[in-house]
């Protein structure tokens, strides 16, 4: 059965804590970014690896944790290039992407989870080494959504960091710290 698109506006959670999985925005030090990001790939590994229920889906309107896995992995795939688009670019307009689109096309339940957890952890290593060089006024530079959201690269990675740790929420009940 397809998943009911997600249509709603989430840039709510750079001003407001997330009552769904505890990620308050404001709290984050941008020097953890990083870190974060590569320890909730290491759930995420743990996730696949672990859980013999990782194809199903709990209910009709929820994916399967090999689902979230692999629309987390494509999230850092997608930010990645956001972030170079910024700092080389002078507030870049970012190509639309259809999550569900790719969900579909990419047939995500049918995924290796190993495939999919090795992938996650290389993509989340390169983007979480690129926040790791931002310094500095760099932080400030803009590039805007194709829905008209703009963006520094400081809410960028905290928006970013949300969907990630929002995502091993829906999936273990994870709160974030």
């Amino acid at each position: 059965m397809a998943i009911e698109p997600d249509r709603k506006d989430w840039t709510w959670v750079l001003t407001e804590r997330c009552g769904e999985c505890g990620y308050d925005a404001g709290a984050v030090d941008l020097e953890d970014v990083p870190e974060r990001i590569r320890a909730n790939a290491a759930a995420w590994v743990g996730v696949l690896a672990d859980r013999p229920d990782v194809r199903d889906r709990p209910d009709d309107h929820t994916w399967s944790p090999l689902e979230y896995a692999c629309h987390v992995r494509d999230v850092h795939t997608i930010f990645d290039e956001r972030i170079r688009l910024m700092l080389e670019t002078d507030d870049p307009a970012f190509p639309n992407w259809d999550q569900d689109e790719t969900a579909t096309e990419g047939r995500y339940g049918d995924q290796d989870p190993m495939d999919v957890a090795e992938a996650l952890r290389n993509a989340a290593a390169q983007v979480s080494g690129r926040y790791g060089a931002v310094e500095g006024e760099t932080w400030e530079r803009t590039g805007r959504r194709s829905d008209g959201a703009v963006f520094t690269v400081e809410s960028l990675a905290r928006y970013h960091l949300h969907d990630l740790e929002h995502h091993i929420h829906d999936v273990t009940g994870a709160t974030s710290r």
